[in-house]
Parts: C-alpha cells; sequence; structure tokens
C-alpha cells in the first residue's frame, strides 16, 4: 500500500548508528557513486563526515522518515544539503521506500583541512554503528573508503559529540587499531 511507504535517507556516519535516532525502519545498504570524506568548516570547530561525488561505493543505512517528516532530521544535520539517491545506485531498496535522499555539507560552508581534530567520541559511535550493521568487515570497510583523515582528540572520558554512545572496550579497541594503522596522531583532551 502507498501508504507504507516512507521517504528515507541513506546514513553513512553516525546516523548508520540506529541508538543515534529512532527512525525504527532501518535497511543496510551499499551506495554508489558517493564517498565519504572528512570536512572541516565553518560550522564547527571540529571536521565532520559529509559525501561527495565520485566514482566510489560506501555502506550505510537506509531509514525511513515517516510521513516526510524531514524537519526534526534537517535540524540535527543543519549545514547539510538533501541530495536524492536514484535507486539503481543502491545495493538494495526496501520495499517500504518511496524516494531516499542523502545529506551533504554544503560548498559553501566548506573549508580547507585546518589541523583541528576528529573527535573520538563522534569516530566511537560512528564505528559502533558500523560494527553492529556490516561486522568486522563493514568496520574495515568504513575505514578503506573514508579519505581526508586527521589527527583524533580522545575525549572519550568526556566526550564532547552531543549523540556519543557507551562503547565497550572491544569496540574501542577496534577504533584504536584502525587509528594505529592510518598512522593518525592522537591528541589527549
Amino acid at each position: 500500500m502507498a501508504s507504507d511507504r516512507h521517504p528515507a535517507f541513506f546514513g553513512y556516519g553516525s546516523l548508520v548508528n540506529r541508538a543515534t535516532h529512532d527512525h525504527g525502519l532501518g535497511a543496510p545498504a551499499r551506495l554508489s557513486g558517493w564517498r565519504r570524506v572528512w570536512r572541516h568548516t565553518r560550522l564547527r570547530d571540529t571536521p565532520f563526515l559529509s559525501v561527495e561525488p565520485a566514482e566510489a561505493e560506501i555502506d550505510g543505512l537506509i531509514a525511513a522518515v515517516p510521513g516526510g517528516d524531514w524537519q526534526r532530521l534537517d535540524l540535527r544535520e543543519t549545514g547539510y544539503r538533501r541530495h536524492p539517491v536514484p535507486a539503481e545506485r543502491l545495493s538494495t531498496t526496501p520495499d517500504w521506500v518511496d524516494r531516499i535522499e542523502i545529506y551533504a555539507v554544503e560548498d559553501h560552508h566548506i573549508l580547507p583541512a585546518n589541523g583541528q581534530p576528529i573527535l573520538m567520541s563522534y569516530l566511537d559511535t560512528v564505528v559502533q554503528g558500523f560494527l553492529r550493521e556490516f561486522g568486522a568487515e563493514g568496520v574495515d570497510g568504513f575505514f578503506a573508503t573514508t579519505t581526508s583523515w586527521s589527527a583524533l582528540l580522545d575525549d572519550r572520558d568526556a566526550p564532547r559529540y552531543p549523540r556519543s554512545q557507551i562503547t565497550t572496550a572491544a569496540e574501542r579497541r577496534l577504533v584504536d587499531d584502525h587509528v594505529a594503522a592510518l598512522g593518525l596522531l592522537r591528541i589527549k583532551a
């Protein structure tokens, strides 16, 4: 039935972690034509994840926006603009999906890399979502398909990311191992 179909978003960062939102219907998927990138902007002191068109593929979560009520999600994603995602770019499209959109930082907000570090509490939350949706291979894929890494601010003892989640020692170790493999500088908060 048409009333059972919903517009949806494709989350590729913290929106993959279902604990950061209450959009009930969701399904993991792979999207082609976009790549994940850390962005420095005039909106925040620290970089955050965005996407840009590219010959690449990324994993993420398709989640419903019941009733087409984008207002609250748009507020959460301030500084981003929604872009339509053609169904043929997705590995799967759940039957409850009406249309899918993806958030990308608006160009006029983007700054060149400025040395500000990525919050570990943000990265931990993102990785926890990928681990839950895609397993350890999905976490490997997240790190392999994300560009523009910078140093990390270890704020785990006092998380600065507003939607940070409690992570297990194993989840933190998984993040730490990937950070070390990338050779990223880690700064204590």
